[in-house]
C-alpha cells in the first residue's frame, strides 16, 4: 500500500512539473514584452522543472532505496543559472531601450 502511494506521488508530482512547465513555455511564446516572456520561463519552468526533479528523487530512492545525487546537481545549477540568466537578458533589453531612445542604432561606438 505505501508503494502505491509513492507511486502516485511520482505521478502527480511530474504531472504538475509537467504543467508549470508547459505553463511557463506559453508564456515565453504568447507574451507581448521581452520583460514578461522573461519572467514566464523563470518562475513557472523552473518551478515545473523542480517539481520533475523531486519526482526523479521519489522515483529513485522507491526503486534503489538510495538518495540519487545526479537530481540534486541539476536542480542546483537550474536554480543557480535561471535567476543569472534572467538578469543578464533583463540588462540587455534595458540597454537597447535605451540605445533606441538615444537614437543609437545598435552599432558598436
Amino acid at each position: 500500500m505505501a508503494d502505491y502511494l509513492l507511486e502516485l506521488l511520482v505521478s502527480l508530482t511530474i504531472v504538475a512539473g509537467a504543467g508549470f512547465t508547459l505553463v511557463g513555455s506559453i508564456g515565453l511564446l504568447r507574451l507581448d514584452d521581452v520583460f514578461q516572456r522573461m519572467h514566464a520561463p523563470t518562475k513557472a519552468t523552473t518551478l515545473g522543472v523542480g517539481l520533475i526533479l523531486v519526482a526523479s528523487c521519489l522515483a529513485t530512492w522507491m526503486t534503489q532505496r538510495e538518495v540519487s545525487l545526479h537530481e540534486v546537481l541539476v536542480a542546483l545549477l537550474l536554480f543557480v543559472s535561471a535567476p543569472v540568466s534572467a538578469y543578464l537578458v533583463a540588462r540587455v533589453a534595458l540597454q537597447r531601450r535605451s540605445n533606441a531612445r538615444d537614437g543609437v542604432d545598435g552599432e558598436d561606438r
